[in-house]
């Protein structure tokens, strides 16, 4: 696994919320074992109304919606700059 072999220097990760195997919050717990100081910024095409309503996230998750769109790209830059601050 790339998180295996880059342990320390992994900061920042960048997952979707619904993928065809785990979720993006499994994901994050699974990696966190090994990297306990790694953050986590979730994404997704579907609403935050969406999303909050499944049940996937918890309210004091860091979570932006519609990342691909151009017009919000600079934006969504400072979102992953926070995160990490």
């Amino acid at each position: 696994m790339i998180a295996e072999e880059n342990v320390g220097r992994i900061q920042l990760l960048v997952t979707d919320v619904v993928m065809p195997d785990m979720n993006g919050r499994e994901l994050s717990e699974q990696l966190q074992g090994l990297c306990p100081d790694l953050r986590t910024l979730f994404m997704s095409g579907y609403t935050t109304n969406i999303i909050a309503h499944r049940g996937v996230l918890d309210d004091d998750v860091s979570f932006i919606a519609n990342l691909f769109q151009k017009w919000t790209w600079p934006s969504r830059s400072n979102k992953c700059w926070m995160v990490i601050e």
